[in-house]
């Protein structure tokens, strides 16, 4: 096939900076709102029980039904998914702004979580779709990332100034011209996606209704054990999760038309690049919390003075999303991700000592630089290796391991900082920096800084690993654009992820 045909036009990249622009203020939208919970906790009377779950509710459910949304549009078309979901989210974002009581603003937490779900995967199925040639699709797919990476970076700036003028539900509302203008604009500029041959076979809610049994359990006993440890409700709540995993897992391989299609995993390519990304948010992803954490408590910091800090560093992984794809027209995939995560190693190495705000924020820096080919090559393999009308179960796949590691690093690693806390302290200095009282303040705040070190260097050495297994299963890959030689077929067994 001519790749000339295939090459998209002005059409479908202003079709992108429509989808780009949503993704950048819903993005937006998840970091102002954690600056925004003390005032609206005050004007709700929300209790600290309410006050989680107005945080948490929203990432439940966007977990939750990430995976029967990309089913949803795989089946009805994404373009019509993304529409009814652009619509749902801006209603809904109202609600929440104009909110009388904690209750009413969880519920609609809950409708905006559900919406982000069928938003994310249909928004990157159509991509997919909409970018025919690898390059392009590279492309578009760091743009996409860009717009997300946008968000976490001017988030705490646009919630600082939102907060300093306006009343809480401001922070809700800025998603909603957004909305209007996808809904305005999106008609003519995005595809009708459905192609012709995609399954028409209704849902099979039993597994729908596992899919949900398994990961919603599983995110409440990870963020559990992330707030309280190993407590009993939180290892029930695990066991429950990956018992109705298991269950999902059987029934996907006995099902002709199933909810998850589970070939592709039997591709080490699509393992490893999965894996891979699944380990860049879990560890990396708790180290940048600690950062924030140490920006405030260490260095003190003002949350807006945390968030301005830590621009640099995001700006430079919004950098390498863009550079990765020029770069991988003419390296391979394999060297070109293993190189990239060689350089975040050595910013987790620099982590290991950081002892200041600017070596934390340098090192955090390095590694969104390193990560950049990963995050974007990644992207297009695990999306690549499906047929066009499996698009978005597979981009369901991708944001469903995401959300996981970045929630399982939290637990996980945060958790080690935990102990690492508190073994350098007295038994007076309390649980954690935030409660320390004066008098112990400097040995608790060693003491932070020591967890810090330690969970960087678990995630340098993960990541050192990770490296290592991308640049030999991914090795027969060849230059984005190019084709794939026959000669070189995936070879069997791979080596898995750690």
């Amino acid at each position: 096939m001519n790749v000339n045909n295939q090459r998209a036009g002005r059409k479908e990249w202003v079709g992108l900076a429509v989808l780009a622009l949503p993704s950048l203020l819903v993005s937006i939208d998840l970091f102002v709102l954690l600056l925004a919970v003390p005032k609206l906790s005050g004007d709700l009377g929300a209790g600290s029980t309410e006050q989680l779950w107005i945080i948490d509710i929203y990432g439940f459910l966007l977990s939750g039904f990430l995976i029967t949304m990309g089913a949803v549009g795989d089946r009805l078309g994404r373009r019509r998914l993304l529409f009814g979901g652009a619509a749902v989210f801006g209603a809904a974002s109202v609600v929440a702004a104009y909110a009388s009581d904690p209750v009413m603003l969880i519920a609609a937490r809950a409708v905006l979580g559900i919406a982000g779900a069928a938003m994310g995967p249909a928004t990157l199925a159509l991509i997919t779709g909409m970018f025919r040639d690898p390059k392009q699709r590279a492309t578009a797919i760091g743009v996409w990332l860009m717009s997300l990476m946008g968000g976490s970076a001017i988030g705490p700036v646009v919630g600082g100034v939102l907060l300093g003028h306006f009343w809480w539900g401001s922070v809700f509302l800025i998603a909603v011209p957004a909305m209007v203008l996808l809904l305005a604009l999106g008609p003519a500029l995005l595809p009708k996606d459905r192609p012709a041959g995609t399954s028409a076979a209704p849902l099979d809610l039993v597994s729908v209704g596992l899919s949900l049994a398994a990961i919603l359990p599983a995110v409440y006993g990870i963020k559990e054990v992330a707030r309280h440890g190993a407590a009993p409700g939180a290892v029930v709540a695990l066991v429950v999760g990956l018992g109705f995993a298991v269950a999902f897992v059987r029934r996907q391989r006995a099902l002709a038309d199933p909810l998850v299609d589970l070939r592709p995993f039997g591709a080490a390519t699509f393992r490893t690049a999965l894996g891979a990304m699944f380990l860049n948010t879990m560890l990396p992803g708790a180290t940048m919390v600690l950062i924030t954490q140490y920006l405030q408590l260490v260095s003190g910091y003002e949350p807006l003075g945390a968030g301005l800090a830590l621009l640099p560093a995001v700006a430079a992984g919004i950098i390498a999303t863009q550079v990765a794809p020029l770069a991988a027209r003419r390296i391979r995939p394999a060297p070109l991700i293993a190189g990239g995560l060689v350089v975040s190693v050595a910013g987790l190495l620099l982590l290991t000592g950081a002892d200041s705000a600017v070596a934390a924020v340098t090192g955090l820096a390095l590694f969104n630089v390193g990560a950049g080919p990963l995050v974007t090559l990644g992207t297009g393999i695990v999306v690549g290796a499906v047929p066009p009308e499996k698009a978005g179960s597979a981009a369901s796949l991708a944001q469903t391991a995401n959300e996981f590691g970045f929630a399982l690093g939290v637990a996980v690693l945060g958790s080690v900082a935990a102990a690492v806390y508190r073994h350098g302290v007295p038994a007076g200095a309390g649980d954690s920096l935030a409660t320390a009282p004066p008098a112990l303040l400097d040995q608790a705040r060693g003491a932070f800084t020591d967890g810090l070190h330690v969970v960087a260097a678990i995630s340098a050495v993960a990541m050192a690993v990770a490296a290592v297994v991308c640049l030999r299963v991914l090795r027969h890959l060849p230059p984005v654009g190019q084709e794939q030689p026959t000669a070189a077929p995936e070879r069997e067994p791979a080596p898995q992820m750690p």
